[in-house]
């Protein structure tokens, strides 16, 4: 033992000292660079455990108060009752399946510093994985240039090798605008990357750069550095110049169609039918900046689109993105952003590979994600638009499990996982032998242990052949020979009539699908590799293959990302949620009511795709890598939008309950009160707790609480049976993009009403519980003082739901004090026929006639 500890210490003096490189597998665990690039870091117990403990008790009252619930019906309102009931039951359901995913929260740590001594030895290329960015773009009049300019800047710009690194850009409106700006962002990228990295700014998207009001002159900087940042903004604005002439000249379009600077007609021209297209701005033909460095690829992607083809929104969009950047770069790891998400940590990339190419933990890592941070929102967050309460609280739980749900943006892919294989699975440490059993013993098993030691053997070694098969393909004029070459030795592998079913009929694609590490093939000349990436954007190139089944994004719901990544999880992979001190990505989003409430619409309207489809959590997936909890989470991203029944019932209960003189509870005894209050206390205690670990503030959790009741009414509902007419009627709803914020001053969106029929029923909900408030306080004036206390329990009753529509009530408003015309209209009408039918029906009025009493005046 002597010997072996002064063995590792000379090493390491050798390491520390001579700077010599050492291969040794014996090299001791202290040498930095062979540390873990990451870790674990557990929530505290003392934050934890009483966590648990309340969610424990919380089920013990929940349990003792539908027992009293229960048992106690009230008899002159049995409907009333009954119907609380139910949505009661319902809420606990719910609370279960969105808690117990939250059991075992963690948080993680990076380290950048052994990523580089790992991966960037001095003297030697830079060993990092490559990269391909996404980003994802549809109509440059709703997201406009500028932003998407931003992101793509933001992009080219990151610190990371720049050879490593691919930018895509998805134009999946095939607008000429899209196209002319990329150019100009091209352009101006050439003066921006170099500035961004010799003085190594953030964040490096320019338009939020120089909108950040920090003295940059406080820190005493070098006046090289002044001096070329004034030049910068000086180039930015001219840049916006022509972004935003780009954008006026745009509004009109010509009857005979755009055409390009050589006279012939834009292909995009027809944005149902046009040719695929692809233009490579950056990365080839000796473009390089200002300061004659290389720059990274930035490459214009717009699919072929034909009538009569379905091309499945996003979805679609990304599949061809892989296909096109599997034949171009393939680099082994992908990140997909929207258009108005920019990296705002140049550092983001370096810290997803901290996760997947860790040697240890990375090879079962799917995907890293990162929470959204967003730009542009109001100091108070009326409508919640930071999720604060999901992605610090919710994330940090499932991450504790099998990791994340992934999101749509914002999120590091490893692209076998795309590609629908399974997780690799650990190999089990041979078993220990002992000679202590005689030779005799033999007939007892060895002729057993030998035959599968000779079979395992003969697998290695075809495992072996099949590795050096695989990395033998490379010249793209021998790849069909290759794979059929292959087949002959590798039994591990499908045939070549199974990688065409499964990956389409490009032997280019199925190559580059086969090297796990990336890579592009030897010795294809770039006019052949893009002629071959115009097929695989073709119409029907997906056509009885595995697209959109079990390769790439999934199709089948307008939320592509949450069935995306549940299966990915079902193949047993895991994902990883990562939280750099500085946000990984910022975004913009829709601070106005009706977007919001459009934007949420869209979600619950794909969950409910999911729900009602055999990709179902539910039912699909048992018996493959999925956890139980984790599977909890996916029910319950699902079946959210079945709440609005419950919802709708229960905020409207206490409005019948005032105009009635009824309650959903009977006189309570002192048992009951110990249980209402227990139950109240747990709930507020739960939120505390979660506040505590979460680090969430309680005006975040407050918000988040109110916009669940406006969407659960209005956004949800309407979700509900909008799936329900699209899967059993067949009435399919469009897709809207939704509006990304434009710089038209600060907050200035957030005070614009817009129409919509989604706002119906919340202001109806709101117009008769003040009524019914109203009609309740006037009884109790005129009945006298015994009738304030059963009153005490309905007014908080229907308060609860006021205040919960209070921020709803208060976007009405917007600048001016005054609800608009159609709003007040519409609502009074609905909540004076609801009333009317009300008075007319009245299921719980006893059926025995009304009862007649003297009043005791004597009119005589």
């Amino acid at each position: 033992m002597e010997e072996w500890k002064k063995k590792q210490n000379n090493k390491l003096q050798v390491v520390k000292h001579e700077g010599e490189e050492l291969d040794d597998p014996d090299l001791p665990k202290m040498d930095e660079g062979r540390q873990p690039l990451s870790r674990k870091l557990p929530i505290s117990s003392s934050k934890i455990n009483p966590y648990r403990m309340v969610i424990l008790l919380r089920m013990v009252i929940l349990g003792l108060f539908f027992h009293y619930r229960i048992l106690h019906p009230v008899k002159d309102a049995y409907g009333l009752w009954l119907t609380s009931i139910i949505c009661e039951i319902w809420f606990a359901v719910s609370w279960i399946f969105d808690q117990f995913p939250k059991w075992s929260p963690i948080e993680r740590e990076t380290y950048l510093d052994r990523l580089s001594l790992r991966y960037e030895k001095e003297g030697k290329p830079s060993e990092l994985a490559s990269v391909d960015v996404f980003v994802s773009t549809v109509d440059p009049l709703k997201e406009p240039p500028l932003i998407t300019a931003n992101t793509v800047l933001s992009i080219l710009a990151a610190d990371y090798p720049i050879d490593k690194v691919a930018c895509y850009v998805s134009d999946d409106g095939a607008a000429m605008l899209t196209f002319e700006a990329l150019s100009e962002t091209s352009e101006f990228a050439r003066k921006w990357v170099p500035f961004c990295k010799k003085f190594s700014i953030e964040p490096r998207a320019p338009e939020w750069y120089f909108a950040e009001k920090v003295d940059y002159l406080r820190d005493k900087v070098e006046p090289t550095f002044v001096k070329e940042r004034r030049a910068m903004k000086r180039e930015y604005e001219e840049f916006k110049v022509r972004i935003n002439g780009l954008v006026a000249m745009a509004q009109k379009v010509p009857e005979e169609g755009w055409t390009m600077q050589d006279g012939t007609p834009w292909p995009g021209n027809n944005v149902r039918d046009h040719p695929g297209m692809i233009q490579v701005f950056l990365g080839q033909n000796g473009v390089k900046d200002i300061e004659g460095n290389e720059l990274p690829h930035l490459i214009y992607v717009s699919r072929e689109k034909r009538p009569g083809f379905d091309h499945h929104k996003k979805a679609g969009a990304m599949n061809s993105l892989i296909r096109v950047s599997a034949v171009i770069s393939n680099a082994p790891y992908i990140l997909n952003v929207d258009c108005d998400h920019y990296i705002n940590n140049s550092k983001a990339l370096r810290e997803a590979m901290c996760f997947l190419m860790d040697p240890q933990a990375g090879k079962k890592i799917c995907y890293v994600q990162f929470p959204q941070r967003f730009d542009g929102i109001d100091r108070h967050d009326r409508y919640s638009n930071r999720n604060v309460v999901f992605f610090d609280i919710n994330m940090k739980g499932l991450d504790g499990i099998q990791g994340p749900i992934y999101v749509g943006t914002g999120c590091v892919f490893r692209r076998q996982a795309l590609y629908g294989y399974d997780a690799p699975k650990k190999t089990k440490p041979p078993g220990k032998t002992c000679n202590c059993w005689p030779n005799w013993c033999c007939c007892f098993g060895s002729r057993k242990k030998t035959k599968s030691k000779k079979s395992k053997d003969a697998n290695n070694k075809k495992k072996i052949k099949s590795r050096e098969a695989s990395t033998q393909i490379h010249a793209l004029e021998n790849i069909e020979e290759g794979i059929e070459g292959i087949d002959s030795e590798k039994s591990t592998l499908m045939p070549q009539i199974k990688f065409e079913k499964k990956f389409g009929q490009s032997p280019v694609f199925i190559a580059s699908a086969l090297l796990e590490e990336g890579g592009v093939p030897r010795g294809a000349s770039s006019a052949s590799l893009l002629k071959e990436a115009i097929h695989v954007i073709s119409c029907g190139y997906e056509d009885k293959t595995e697209w959109g089944k079990e390769v790439g994004w999934i199709y089948g719901s307008v939320t592509e990302d949450i069935l995306t990544g549940f299966k990915m999880h079902c193949h047993g992979w895991r994902s990883v949620y990562c939280i750099p001190k500085r946000p990984a990505f910022k975004g913009s989003a829709p601070i106005n009511l009706s977007d919001r409430l459009h934007q949420v619409l869209r979600w619950a309207l794909g969950s409910v795709e999911i729900l009602l489809s055999r990709h179902c959590p539910i039912w699909y997936g048992y018996g493959c890598g999925l956890k139980p909890l984790e599977r909890f989470s996916y029910i319950n991203s699902v079946v959210y939008p079945l709440t609005s029944l419950p919802l709708l019932a229960y905020c409207t209960l206490p409005a019948v309950c005032l105009l009635t003189g009824k309650f959903i509870v009977p006189e309570i005894s002192n048992y009951a009160s110990l249980l209402f209050m227990g139950l109240f206390i747990s709930i507020a205690a739960t939120s505390i707790l979660e506040m505590q670990w979460g680090k969430v503030g309680i005006d975040d959790l407050w918000r988040n609480e109110q916009f669940w009741v406006i969407g659960g009414v209005s956004s949800h509902f309407f979700a509900l049976l909008q799936g329900l007419l699209k899967v059993l009627a067949g009435v399919s709803t469009n897709f809207t993009v939704t509006s990304k914020a434009a710089d038209d001053g600060e907050f200035s969106e957030l005070y614009l009403f817009k129409w919509t029929s989604l706002l119906i029923p919340p202001m109806t909900l709101m117009i008769i519980n003040i009524i019914g408030v109203v009609v309740g306080i006037s009884d109790a004036i005129s009945n006298g003082y015994e009738t304030w206390g059963p009153l005490f329990g309905r007014l908080f009753f229907a308060i609860w739901v006021i205040v919960h529509l209070y921020p709803f009530l208060k976007g009405f408003m917007g600048k001016q004090n005054r609800l608009p015309t159609i709003i007040i209209v519409w609502s009074i009408l609905l909540a004076s026929i609801f009333s009317l039918l009300w008075v007319r029906i009245n299921p719980f009025l006893a059926r025995g006639g009304i009862v007649l009493e003297v009043c005791g005046l004597d009119c005589n």
